[in-house]
């Protein structure tokens, strides 16, 4: 017993290393910088500034961009998930859904500009059915809708997956009791995969915190988020201390989030297993 639990204790080695590494000293270090000023002295100002009325209108911002995306990326990813469990071949449509998600995103940025520009695709086609050439690119509209397209495989994914390993038959009970299509979806079908729907949620929302290449690219710096400012203070003004202080806030937020949708997906587990039982 001693010998398989020394193994065991072996190989989580590498595993510790590597989130000691990357992920608990980054974020000590964030920590670190946080409390030094531009000219490297020890200082609690920059915690002060970030509550002033500049960065709260900013971070208001970030939440209500954020909440936008994952709202609209929900709207369209929960149906075509349910369509995707209702078809032939779904793997086949599921992986042309993801395979967009391998391109770089930089990529996926320039060609929207292409797309959305004065003289693109999209303003041709208003051009020929007579609206007339309109200013797409640098919008809020333009940068929901490309950050909607990027987000939009992450949401489906754990959709699809609660809805692939839910109880066909609960269904056709609720249906043979009398339950309309809308109320089977309302109380059977979506309280069954909220698991999904929370962790979808999770994916979408936490990056859509920080974005900033989408807002340079695509937002011509007119939406102006947490992830811009970090940019900012580190590759413009190099005030490492308050990009620091910045991503120190983003760090709790999106822990907050974390905790929040995963205690929710435990009460979810905790409850098909009493029905279960």
């Amino acid at each position: 017993m001693q010998t398989k639990a020394s193994a065991r204790n072996a190989y989580l080695i590498p595993y510790v290393l590597w989130m000691v590494l990357f992920v608990v000293a980054p974020v000590l270090l964030v920590v670190y910088y946080s409390f030094f000023d531009v000219e490297g002295n020890f200082t609690l100002g920059n915690y002060a500034r970030f509550f002033t009325p500049v960065y709260m209108q900013m971070t208001l911002s970030s939440f209500w961009y954020a909440l936008l995306i994952t709202v609209f990326s929900l709207l369209i990813s929960y149906p075509t998930a349910y369509l995707l469990t209702r078809t032939k071949h779904k793997q086949l449509w599921l992986l042309l859904i993801i395979l967009p998600s391998w391109i770089n995103l930089l990529l996926k940025a320039y060609a929207f500009i292409g797309l959305f520009g004065t003289y693109g695709l999209t303003n041709s086609l208003l051009e020929v059915i007579g609206i007339g050439s309109q200013q797409i690119l640098f919008t809020d509209f333009s940068f929901i809708f490309v950050s909607v397209y990027i987000f939009i495989p992450f949401m489906i994914l754990p959709i699809f997956n609660a809805l692939e390993e839910m109880n066909p038959s609960l269904i056709y009970a609720a249906r043979d009791l009398g339950a309309s299509s809308w109320l089977t979806f309302r109380r059977v079908i979506f309280p069954l995969t909220l698991s999904g729907v929370k962790s979808g949620c999770q994916a979408v929302f936490i990056p859509a915190l920080s974005l900033f290449m989408i807002t340079r690219l695509i937002a011509g710096n007119r939406v102006i988020t947490l992830g811009t400012a970090i940019e900012q203070h580190f590759l413009v003004t190099q005030d490492w201390g308050m990009g620091s202080t910045i991503a120190v806030f983003l760090i709790i937020a999106m822990a907050l989030i974390m905790f929040i949708t995963g205690s929710g997906n435990k009460e979810v587990r905790h409850g098909k297993k009493r029905k279960t039982v």
